[in-house]
């Protein structure tokens, strides 16, 4: 009986059953049999069932065997990097406020903060400041939502010193 790992999450558990199904697909797209697919990996046909299944206990090297057999290829795909858009449309980031606001990632702001030459990053204080002086400037309909955002985590943030805008 193989082993059980302790820290397997729902996300490798998942990940782990689309790896299989997709080795279950190829196998019998090629009309191979999991006694002739298993022999050739040079495994048993029970391993090649937990693979088939996603198991995740099954070693990372039996899943790679399998997965060479059928001619596939394993690409890993590093994260993209976040924007602020990703940012401001992730539930759990609302209210959320960096510790340097980067002005590159904040149009209405760059705008506004147009005379200070070479600065690229400001605190949330300075930002809201920013914002509360010169909101008569601001171009409500062209905000972005990620934009709207700051502004409102900014404002709850710093209630009791915001000025009414």
């Amino acid at each position: 009986m193989p082993a059980r790992l302790a820290n397997i999450t729902e996300d490798v558990t998942g990940q782990a059953t689309i790896i299989g199904q997709q080795i279950r697909a190829r196998r019998k797209e090629l009309k191979v049999g999991t006694a002739a697919a298993a022999e050739a990996a040079g495994m048993s046909r029970v391993t090649w069932y937990r693979i088939e299944q996603g198991e995740p206990s099954v070693t990372f090297a039996a899943y790679l065997s399998a997965i060479s057999v059928l001619g596939m290829k394993l690409k890993v795909v590093a994260p993209a990097a976040s924007t602020p858009e990703d940012e401001a449309e992730e539930p759990h980031k609302a209210g959320w406020i960096p510790a340097r606001i980067a002005l590159a990632d904040y149009p209405q702001l760059k705008q506004l903060a147009w005379q200070l030459q070479g600065v690229e990053h400001l605190s949330p204080r300075e930002a809201l400041g920013i914002y509360e002086r010169n909101w008569r400037h601001l171009d409500l309909d062209a905000l972005m939502p990620h934009e709207q955002s700051l502004i409102d985590a900014l404002r709850l943030a710093f209630a009791d010193e915001v000025r009414d805008v």
